[in-house]
């Protein structure tokens, strides 16, 4: 029986405008570097594809708003790897500002 390594981390929006099709499409670039991975980001009881801009877009998360990130697939070096590249992304606020 296979089994998967499946990472969970939370991330708070804190650019201005918020997840708009800008920042939505960065997230996008990064999780599909990696190709073993799959990714389901959450805000309350939605759930979408991290590899869908229109998806994130749909979650409506504004400045202020805690985005949790579920991570499935690939090896834990490479579950580290995409967490720290989204991390950057976020703590930089999209290079927006």
């Amino acid at each position: 029986m296979a089994f998967s390594i499946q990472s969970r981390q939370k991330f708070c929006v804190k650019n201005r405008f918020g997840l708009h099709a800008t920042p939505a499409a960065m997230i996008v670039r990064i999780i599909n570097k990696y190709k073993d991975i799959e990714v389901w980001v959450r805000r309350f009881d939605e759930q979408v594809n991290g590899k869908s801009i229109m998806g994130l877009m749909m979650l409506e998360a504004y400045c202020g708003t805690e985005l949790l990130f579920i991570i499935e697939g690939g090896s834990i070096t490479e579950q580290r790897a995409l967490i720290g590249e989204l991390k950057e992304l976020f703590e930089k606020k999209f290079f927006e500002e």
